[in-house]
C-alpha cells in the first residue's frame, strides 16, 4: 500500500532529471482548551501586589501604631476631663469650707465683742445716774479688759513699743523728744498702740522717739 522510499528515488532517476523531493509535515499536536476557563474572562482578576513584603509589613505596623495612638489620646482626654472635674469639685469644696470657717470665726469674734458693748452701755447708764467717778472708772476698765480678751481670742497681739528701739516696720514716728544719749533712737511715748496677728502687722504703733541733744533730725 505504501511505496518504499528507495523505489520512489529510483523511479525519479529513471525518468531523467532529478526532481526535488517534496516533504510534507503534518502537525499532529492538539491544543486542549479547558472548557471551565471560558468564563474566566467575566471573573474579577486580582492584581498581584507589586510592593515588597517588608513594605507591606511596615505599613501594617504603622497603621496599628496610629490606631494605638488614637486609643491612647482618647483615653488621655477622658482622664484629663475626669481630673478637671475632680479638681473643680475639690476647689469648690475647699472654697466652701474656707467660707464657712471665715463666717464661723467672724461670728465668734462678734460674740466676744458683745460683752464689751454691754459694759459700755452700763458705763453710760452709770454716768447718767451721777454715780461716783471711781465706779465709772472701774466699769471702763472692765470694758477695756473684755475688749482685750476678745482681741486675744481672735489671735490679735499688741506691739510692745515704749523703751524699744525705733523700728519703722512696726512704729510710726509722730514727733521727737530731746533726751539723753542713752535713750537716743528709742520710743519714749506711745500715742496709740500697734497690733499684729501672726506675722501680719495690723496697725503700726504711733510713737514719740527720743533724740539726743545736738543730734540732727
Amino acid at each position: 500500500m505504501f511505496e518504499d522510499l528507495g523505489s520512489k528515488r529510483n523511479r525519479s532517476r529513471a525518468g531523467g532529471a532529478e526532481q526535488p523531493e517534496e516533504i510534507r509535515v503534518t502537525d499532529r499536536r492538539r491544543i486542549h482548551i479547558d472548557d471551565g476557563d471560558s468564563g474566566s474572562g467575566n471573573a474579577t482578576v486580582e492584581e498581584p501586589s507589586l510592593k515588597p513584603s517588608y513594605v507591606e509589613e511596615l505599613e501594617a505596623r504603622t497603621k496599628a501604631a496610629e490606631q494605638k495612638l488614637s486609643e491612647v489620646q482618647s483615653r488621655f482626654e477622658q482622664v484629663r476631663a475626669q481630673l478637671q472635674r475632680e479638681t473643680d469639685e475639690t476647689r469648690q469644696r475647699l472654697n466652701k469650707a474656707a467660707d464657712e470657717r471665715a463666717h464661723r470665726e467672724k461670728g465668734n469674734f462678734i460674740v466676744g465683742l458683745l460683752p464689751v458693748r454691754d459694759n459700755l452701755q452700763r458705763a453710760i447708764e452709770a454716768a447718767k445716774s451721777d454715780s461716783e467717778v471711781a465706779a465709772l472708772i472701774d466699769g471702763l476698765k472692765g470694758t477695756l479688759a473684755s475688749f482685750d480678751s476678745a482681741l486675744a481670742a481672735a489671735g490679735v497681739e499688741p506691739l510692745v513699743a515704749v523703751g524699744e528701739p525705733f523700728d519703722p516696720e512696726k512704729h510710726e514716728a509722730i514727733d521727737l523728744l530731746p533726751v539723753d544719749s542713752a535713750l537716743d533712737g528709742r520710743v519714749v511715748a506711745e500715742y496709740s498702740q500697734g497690733y499684729k496677728i501672726g506675722e501680719r502687722l495690723l496697725r503700726p504703733a504711733r510713737v514719740q522717739v527720743g533724740r539726743a541733744t545736738g543730734q540732727s533730725e
